[in-house]
């Protein structure tokens, strides 16, 4: 029999349902309908989805009962039947689980302000919330788990609630914007340390974000409490289709952030909105690898997917910048971005002139806030007529899963084989005020994405072919201002699978270097390229220092440029060469090689120069 306290107070991982009202939804359930009312009306329904989940590995399962408190229940005119459709649902839990998974009656908020917010004291608020634990009871539940509070005075009234009618245990939940905080102010961590003081058995995060930022907020409750977690996040951020909301991250992309935060310390995994059997059978495949099931539920793969999987090819024999990679070997590139036009003549030029100057390897730096000729495709054009190898920078924000796979894909058709993975930074406001970026899957994710297509399979572990051999980079922001963050998920890009990194411009090669002496143990990990910018006026030097985030300019550097600017334009570009192969110099030796921008500042004629003198500190390519 399961047992939830169990659960709760033992050191293994177990894996909670996904989405109910999704998969209602999809059967043809339309939105005006009362969800919580269909335990009466078509409880074969509701007792189906319950048997999926279990089928595919879900040791907890929730009551359909997520708006069954008379507070809603009343605008259907149901208020006075909330005892009865909480017990209908408990029992048709039970009877599904049958012993298999242990039942978790769903609470979740009231739907109206409580004092000092709005009219509804926190004594009327408990009565809701106890009508419905009553029903909940009676149908026979294993515990509780209270979901997607934003209040945390709400949320203490429900656990109130529970408390004062029985012991079982209690999951409560917060939800949480894509800033980490509730609607309310409250932080992951405010949450988790009000939670423990209360007196629950479990705390975690669900719902309205996807997995990054759920894994986020996981992270900062594990520092403040010992509780066991709980991340039951949507499958990523909806996207309006029509007037629909599709989720679209993939089951394979949940899974891999269901196995993070299980290291960040949960010992509850499943899903909210959105996620379907799919999502929870790949999340209890992570568990399962982690430790040996032991319950009598088989998880079933799809079709092909074991078999799908094949060896990666050594790094060596993917590119050339993967074979100096893995020997070890010095890395000399330059970075430059796209044209605005599709004529390619001048750029393809520039490429060459910065392969003869001594570039192996050509960077395409993305620029998003900008009409510009695709990387991938500037990509394939510089692989089949200049001596130096592409680097697509690929950039995830405002895109799909299914889109990137898609342009991957292409890549890998087109021979591009080096690709560097930002997250994105997100957009000014103007000219649109009421434009919003999204990031369905960030630079972790995407990485763990091209791992597994250099396998041979895409997230959900489809067949793709031969695996393509991509060669991944990722950014290193040797200047933020929250370093133990920026390391963290430097480790994470590591763990899925990164290859090399490549840092912000450096302008202080000390610092760099103490940053990556402070990396941890053994180092990063990988091989660290230092992106080197040479400055082309004093105006430049002061906006690097002032308006460009995570850039260290020490005032040395700016009063050089001020000296030089005094005497001329000429002589304050000559003197960000100067500086540029310096910086270079100081660097030779001590990482795994250079970048030179040749898109910002003086343009490419000052990033030859600059490679001229990284050929002499470092020996040539």
């Amino acid at each position: 029999m399961a047992d939830l306290r169990e659960m709760l107070s033992g050191e293994r991982v177990h894996v909670m349902d996904g989405a109910m009202g999704t998969m209602l939804y999809a059967r043809g359930v339309f939105l005006n309908v009362c969800y919580d009312e269909l335990n009466d009306t078509h409880p074969e329904l509701v007792e189906d989805v319950h048997e999926q989940y279990i089928r595919v590995g879900a040791e907890i399962i929730e009551t359909n009962t997520f708006g069954a408190n008379p507070v809603k229940l009343s605008s259907h005119g149901l208020d006075e039947r909330t005892e009865e459709l909480n017990e209908r649902a408990a029992g048709i839990a039970v009877a599904a689980a049958s012993g298999r998974a242990a039942v978790a009656g769903a609470i979740g908020p009231l739907g109206i302000r409580l004092e000092p917010l709005g009219p509804t004291s926190l004594e009327e608020a408990r009565d809701y919330f106890g009508r419905q634990v009553d029903g909940l009871l009676a149908g026979g539940v294993d515990g509780f788990v209270l979901e997607t509070f934003a209040d945390p005075v709400e949320l203490e009234q429900a656990f109130l609630a529970v408390r004062s009618r029985c012991d079982l245990p209690v999951v409560a939940q917060v939800t949480v914007g894509e800033d980490g905080v509730t609607e309310y102010g409250t932080t992951a961590e405010q949450a988790a340390r009000a939670a423990e003081a209360w007196g629950v058995d479990a705390v975690g995060l669900n719902c309205s974000v996807g997995p990054a930022v759920i894994l986020e907020g996981l992270e900062r409750m594990a520092e403040v409490t010992r509780l066991p977690l709980s991340a039951v996040p949507n499958a990523g951020l909806p996207r309006a289709i029509g007037d629909r909301k599709i989720y679209v991250s993939e089951p394979g992309y949940m899974a891999q952030y269901a196995r993070r935060a299980i290291e960040a310390g949960a010992r509850i995994v499943g899903g909210c909105c959105g996620t379907t059997p799919e999502h929870i059978r790949s999340i209890a495949e992570v568990v399962g690898e982690i430790q040996p099931q032991r319950t009598s539920v088989r998880v079933v793969r799809s079709v092909g997917e074991s078999s799908a999987r094949k060896s990666p090819p050594p790094l060596a024999s993917r590119s050339e910048l993967g074979r100096r990679l893995a020997r070890g070997e010095s890395v000399t590139m330059a970075r430059v971005l796209p044209p605005r036009t599709w004529d390619t003549l001048q750029m393809l030029d520039d490429c060459r002139a910065l392969a003869r100057a001594g570039a192996g390897v050509i960077g395409i730096h993305e620029d998003r806030r900008a009409a510009r000729l695709g990387v991938m495709a500037l990509a394939g054009l510089i692989g089949s007529s200049c001596t130096a190898e592409p680097l697509a920078h690929y950039t995830c924000r405002d895109r799909t899963l299914f889109g990137m796979i898609s342009d991957l894909l292409g890549a890998a058709a087109s021979g591009v084989r080096n690709v560097l993975l930002l997250t994105g930074d997100p957009p000014g406001a103007a000219p649109y005020p009421d434009y919003r970026s999204v990031v369905d899957v960030d630079s972790i994710g995407l990485t763990n994405v091209i791992t597994a297509m250099n396998r041979g399979v895409d997230p959900s572990g489809n067949d793709i072919g031969p695996p393509p051999g991509f060669v991944v980079g990722v950014a290193l922001r040797q200047g933020t201002r929250d370093p133990a963050r920026e390391l963290g998920r430097f480790h994470w890009k590591v763990d899925a699978g990164a290859h090399f990194a490549v840092t912000q411009p450096v302008f202080d090669a000390e610092h760099l270097l103490e940053f990556l002496a402070g990396v941890g143990d053994g180092g990063p990990g990988i091989p660290v390229v230092a992106a080197i910018q040479p400055l082309g006026s004093l105006r430049h030097a002061d906006f690097l220092k002032n308006e460009v985030p995570g850039v260290i300019l020490p005032d040395r550097v700016v009063e050089r440029m001020r000296r030089a600017a005094a005497r001329g334009a000429d002589h304050a570009a000559a003197e960000g060469i100067a500086i540029a192969r310096e910086t270079a110099a100081a660097l030779a030796g001590e990482v795994a090689g250079l970048e030179v921008a040749a898109h910002r500042g003086p343009g490419v004629g000052s990033a030859v120069r600059v490679l001229e003198g990284v050929n002499e500190a470092i020996g040539g390519v």
